[in-house]
């Protein structure tokens, strides 16, 4: 293996100013990837009523882009430690741009699907290799500091889609949903060309590990579809909850499916030369734990996203842009605590506690919306969204920062997207579950104010027959829309069902903060992955030669 020239060697650490400069291609690179999985949640409803889809197509339009990102994620990662990162970085966002550009050309729901499929793979690269390449240039003791930047972004583009998706819906139209991302994509393409130069990597010959990708693909999607849609279905199949599909036989060969491929996995990750995942890598106490407290720091995000925004339409009443709006004190949660956290440890270079404390945050603020009703004060939802938010900006980045600080320098990239895969993998997996209990839920309450509704009903005349449909259908009711007497019992029945989803988050948060007390306190390093590297190298090199003369 060459060690760096001297040129390369000799060049002076890179400014804050130019810190900054390459970073900013970095972090809208990763805008632009997380917005593509939330800007369209809002609207969803107009996007496949306009081409003829039904809730199948609706499930797989948000499916698809959270089961390629997530299955994505460690092979980008994995490549990133054998290839040239930046070249990596903007095949990724080339790769974004086209599937941006052909789902919002989509005349059909396969096309759409299928356009959501490609967008999650790029956004996968642009999620990992954001991560790799800032620790390619910023030591991790520095590194707080910048990952708050990343957290706000996260925080914007997580909380933040669902309204600006609203807006354009109500503005432009559906389509502009994923052309609004292609600007900002291409000027990420050319900043990174422009300000991120990297030390020259050395060339080695390597082998792509093909069947644990296919292996990993297959048991995450297997998990993750059947997941995503047990429970979704009251028509009497193997889907209905109903029908006890949770034991059914689509249940047995999905479930057994994703188990015996990775079982698989595991055996192909032992045996191959360049490993897809490194399973030495769990050998690490901090990479373990800190896979483990990622998932549940997932899930909150995922899920907050996902059932705030449907609490506010579905439970008050709102409409998406002003579920949008009041979703707000999330955002100002997880941008606050991100940034203020990631100066802090910085400044100090300490970062356990801090982890510890947006433990304690995460459980607080599931468990607090697990206690939201119709009716509840919205100074107190507001402060329940804050507290959540403020735990998600202090854990999640910062879990990342504590395996770079630890891992191997060539382990870096599939280190990283390792915890990143596993959070998204668990955020994915756990807003699948807390729907499939919102979903049952309501079905259950539902048969419980029957009588209920049926007064209600007696009462409008005739617009009764009209609402009585509306209320039989299996779509999503339109609650700003419905009299005030119908509005207030669906309003209570979906805030109890929400608020039930959110109590399944509580035990997750209760792992995480377990896994954060025993991580290893390791003080953060001061130097970058690039100048580990080099050190390694030349420590190396300060052992074979002699050894060499030995042998002489």
């Amino acid at each position: 293996m060459s060690s760096p020239s001297t040129a390369e060697a000799d060049k002076p650490p890179m400014t804050r100013r130019e810190v900054l400069e390459a970073l900013s291609g970095l972090l809208l690179g990763m805008f632009v990837s997380m917005l593509a999985s939330t800007v369209v949640s809002s609207s969803l409803p107009v996007i496949i009523h306009d081409l003829d889809g039904d809730q199948a197509a609706y499930t797989w339009v948000v499916t698809s882009t959270l089961l390629t990102t997530a299955i994505s994620t460690p092979v980008w990662g994995k490549l990133a430690d054998l290839y040239n990162r930046k070249l990596l970085f903007q095949l990724a966002i080339v790769i974004f741009v086209l599937a941006s550009a052909t789902a919002g050309f989509a005349q059909d729901p396969g096309m759409l699907i299928a356009s959501r499929f490609a967008q999650g793979i790029g956004a996968g690269g642009l999620a990992a290799l954001s991560q790799v390449l800032m620790a390619d240039i910023i030591s991790p003791r520095e590194r707080g500091r910048y990952m708050g930047l990343f957290g706000a972004v996260m925080a914007v583009a997580t909380v933040g889609g669902p309204l600006l998706g609203g807006v354009i819906t109500d503005a432009w139209g559906w389509r502009w949903n994923f052309y609004v991302a292609l600007p900002v994509a291409v000027a990420a393409l050319i900043i990174v060309q422009k300000t991120l130069h990297l030390t020259r990597s050395s060339w080695r010959k390597v082998s792509i590990d093909y069947l644990g990708i296919v292996l990993l693909a297959v048991a995450s999607s297997l998990i993750l579809i059947w997941v995503t849609n047990a429970g979704t279905s009251t028509d009497g199949d193997f889907w209905s909850l109903s029908n006890n599909a949770w034991w059914s036989f689509t249940t047995v060969w999905m479930a057994g499916g994703a188990l015996l491929c990775a079982i698989a996995f595991v055996v192909v990750e032992l045996r191959a030369k360049d490993p897809l995942v490194p399973l030495s890598m769990f050998r690490d106490r901090t990479f373990t734990l800190s896979v483990i407290a990622s998932i549940s720091t997932g899930i909150a995000m995922f899920g907050a996203s996902v059932y705030l925004s449907q609490y506010m339409q579905l439970a008050r009443g709102a409409t998406p842009t002003e579920a949008g709006l009041m979703t707000i004190p999330m955002i100002a949660g997880l941008l606050v605590a991100s940034v203020v956290v990631g100066g802090l440890i910085t400044r100090f270079g300490r970062w356990k506690s801090y982890l510890i404390a947006g433990a304690v945050f995460l459980i607080a603020g599931s468990y607090l919306l697990s206690t939201i009703e119709y009716d509840t004060n919205f100074a107190l939802v507001s402060v329940y969204m804050f507290v959540l938010g403020a735990g998600v900006g202090m854990t999640m980045q910062n879990l990342v920062l504590v395996v770079q600080n630890t891992c191997k320098p060539s382990d870096i990239g599939v280190a990283s997207a390792g915890v990143t895969f596993f959070r998204s993998l668990g955020g994915t997996i756990g807003v699948s579950v807390m729907g499939a209990a919102l979903a049952a839920r309501v079905i259950d309450l539902m048969g419980g104010v029957k009588g209920d509704l049926a007064a209600a009903l007696a009462g409008l005349g005739d617009k009764a027959q009209y609402w009585a449909e509306q209320l039989q259908s299996n779509t999503l009711p339109a609650v700003s829309q419905m009299p005030e007497s119908i509005r207030v019992i669906i309003e209570d029945v979906y805030a109890q069902g929400i608020s039930h989803a959110f109590l399944i988050t509580v035990p997750f948060a209760v792992a995480t903060l377990l896994a954060i007390v025993f991580l290893p306190n390791k003080p953060l390093t001061t130097m970058t992955t690039s100048e580990r590297l080099e050190a390694s190298e030349a420590d190396l090199a300060t052992v074979s030669v002699p050894q060499g003369r030995d042998r002489r």
